[in-house]
């Protein structure tokens, strides 16, 4: 068994990279591939299987009603050489789903509670040489003690984010510090002139005490080192961890101008004693600031840029939460086509590493705590909403991307001022640098003043109104807070890529099972316009940009699902709005007939609808052209459109900055 494991471990050194300095002074093993596996849900017979980590048992029932949410276990064999033990041992845990218990060798490590941030316990003292036994017990029962108690998703279960063994040298830049990085950039002061930043270490050894400093160093997008200072603590004493605050000043930085410009500093800290290096660890930020104007809306560098931006949730079919490097990418890309400069990552914290593309893409990013629906008036419910937020924050603090913390989403039950209270003022005690912010639903509720910017969640077009109603309806909720600006944080329309109806003119029942993909498009028509109109909307956020879980769900024929996405589950297909949002967003030229997929047609005379921003829009139907038609921005429609039985050619042509573009489609007159 030894010899197996030091074969596994040696494969694992070499399929994958360390977090390393000098003389590899730290080092991070991702533990993915030979987990163990078994379900309670099966009783005490149940059998192990191999798995690997990020998994989710819900992967494929998490889109039924009565997807399991309960207890299942995991197991791994650490092999741990005798070299490893010279250096501090670290297990890292990304996200596990949603209480974890932990055990080395049979002795309890530590709990978490929260199905979405890291956490970290040093088990140094609990290994030994060769085999050692890893234990999670893992459950995703609903808990009236940790948020979210309710939610218009699914909660899956697994470990589902990435596990990683860490080993860290005796003095180190601490993971325990809420599994953060142990960094934290503070811009205190930035313009285009100047920026001033106190960069704050956390050290932790298990040496006796001995003078320790810290060495900071920034190095422009180049690699040209451009500041560095260093500070000393001579009283250090062992077992504490010892803070060191290095200030740093730039003359004429080059900000972080979002999607126009992400630029990236690299941050590299040195642990010493006397001369000698023993811990680095770099970070990567972007300078940048902002501010919410009443009447004008979002400042980014004293520039206006108002936020166009989608909701997203983190699962996928056939994978639920566990999905990978690659499915982020994914995700990323689409909302990079559709030119959306803002992402409200919905309705708790996402992976760091999609946090991190954020950074690299100039996305500006709203993150949130899972407080949805209501709040329990328990002390233990209290103060595991403060530990999810102090996560939260430290976790993520250098990603210049996030502009706001984000503290409930639609509450709607209890007296819960004091409690978002008492967030908001946590909130600012940890970052002081960043805005909160909320999303609610009910008007006039207490909590709804307490944060310093305020959104809403609104659906004219889909569960009140008509979608024209999104202008009186921003409009109104100014006035509540007291005309200071808002953002719209939800707004849209379900959609069934496979549900059309040419006529529609009002919403389909909305818990029904037909959800005509012509009237998800009408409603985000009528409601960005109104958006766009309005300066005092500092930003916007389409729900949602892909369809996702909603176990509870049974309607547009997509059981389990929320079908308000502009992109179906699996990313394989961009409905009509995508492209309504394309073509109003992005430069490069874009044209795209609606209603492609209504093939079968029965009503001889049609409208045709088109999405584009180009110039000298033209549409021939069977080779004859059809003239001029209606045009409301980026929108065309040819009205009366003529079909003849059988088979009909709709192409549509048009140009923009010296490039053609063309579209073809067939629809079928019954």
């Amino acid at each position: 068994m030894y010899i197996q494991m030091k074969r596994m471990l040696v494969g694992i050194l070499c399929a994958f990279s360390f977090l390393q300095s000098s003389a590899q002074l730290r080092q991070q093993y991702i533990l993915k591939d030979n987990w163990e596996f078994r379900s309670d849900k099966s009783g005490a017979d149940a059998i192990w299987e191999k798995v690997t980590v990020p998994h989710c048992w819900n992967a494929e029932d998490g889109i039924t009603a009565d997807y399991y949410r309960g207890t299942a276990q995991y197991r791994y064999h650490l092999s741990i050489l005798p070299e490893m033990l010279k250096k501090r041992v670290f297990l890292r845990f990304e996200a596990v789903s949603q209480v974890a218990d932990i055990f080395i060798n049979g002795i309890k490590v530590g709990t978490h509670k929260g199905a979405f941030n890291a956490f970290c316990f040093e088990i140094t003292s609990l290994l030994k040489k060769g085999d050692n036994l890893l234990e999670v017990k893992v459950s995703n029962s609903p808990d009236n003690d940790i948020a979210p108690l309710t939610g218009d998703f699914t909660v899956f279960g697994g470990i589902y984010r990435p596990v990683s063994l860490l080993l860290l040298p005796k003095t180190c830049i601490t993971p325990l510090d809420y599994a953060s990085s142990g960094i934290y950039i503070h811009q205190d002061q930035v313009d285009s002139k100047r920026a001033e930043l106190s960069i704050v270490t956390k050290v932790n050894s298990s040496q006796p005490g001995k003078a320790l400093s810290v060495r900071t160093s920034v190095f422009n997008a180049q690699g040209k080192a451009i500041g560095s200072t260093t500070t000393t603590n001579k009283s250090y004493v062992k077992g504490e961890t010892a803070k060191f605050i290095n200030k740093l000043n730039i003359d004429r930085p080059i900000l972080w101008d979002g999607c126009k410009s992400p630029y990236l500093y690299r941050v590299f800290v040195e642990v010493l004693k006397g001369d000698a290096v023993v811990d680095t660890l770099s970070q990567y930020t972007g300078l940048r600031y902002y501010t919410v104007d009443a009447e004008k809306g979002f400042f980014l560098n004293g520039k206006p840029y108002k936020i166009k931006g989608v909701n997203r949730h983190q699962d996928r079919e056939g994978k639920g939460w566990a999905i990978s490097n690659e499915d982020h990418n994914e995700d990323m890309d689409l909302i990079k086509e559709i030119g959306a400069t803002g992402i409200r990552l919905a309705h708790y914290p996402h992976a760091d590493y999609f946090y991190s593309l954020c950074d690299r893409e100039g996305m500006l990013v709203w993150a949130e705590i899972p407080l949805i629906g209501k709040a329990n008036t328990s002390s233990a419910f209290t103060e595991n909403i403060k530990l999810q937020l102090t996560e939260l924050i430290r976790q993520n603090f250098n990603h210049p991307s996030i502009f706001c913390w984000s503290l409930f989403n639609e509450l709607s039950e209890g007296e819960v001022k004091n409690l978002i209270g008492e967030l908001n003022d946590l909130a600012h005690q940890e970052d002081p640098g960043r805005l909160t912010v909320a999303a609610a639903n009910i008007e006039n509720r207490p909590e709804n003043k307490v944060t310093d910017i305020m959104a809403y969640n609104t659906y004219p077009g889909w569960y009140w109104a008509q979608p024209s109603m999104m202008k009186s309806s921003v409009a109104h909720w100014n006035r509540l807070v007291g005309n200071k600006g808002i953002g719209v944080s939800e707004y849209g329309a379900g959609a069934n890529v496979w549900h059309h109806q040419q006529d529609v003119k009002s919403a389909p029942r909305t818990d029904g099972i037909f959800h005509p993909e012509e009237w998800q498009s009408i409603v985000h028509e009528q409601n960005y316009q109104a958006i766009s109109d309005c300066n005092f909307v500092w930003g916007s956020f389409v729900w949602n940009m892909f369809d996702f879980a909603s176990a509870s769900r049974n309607e547009g024929n997509l059981p389990g699902l929320n079908d308000k996405g502009l992109v179906t589950y699996d990313r394989k297909i961009k409905k009509d709005a995508f492209y309504f949002y394309k073509s109003a967003w992005v430069e490069s030229p874009v044209l795209h007939i609606t209603s492609k997929r209504d093939v079968a047609r029965r009503d001889s005379v049609t409208d045709v609808k088109v999405y584009s921003n180009c110039e000298n829009i033209r549409l021939k139907v069977n080779g004859q052209e059809c003239g001029n038609p209606i045009k409301r921005q980026n929108i065309y429609i040819w009205q009366g459109i003529g079909l003849r039985k059988g088979e009909n050619q709709i192409e549509v042509c048009g140009d923009r900055d010296r490039h053609v573009l063309s579209e073809k489609c067939n629809w079928i007159l019954l």
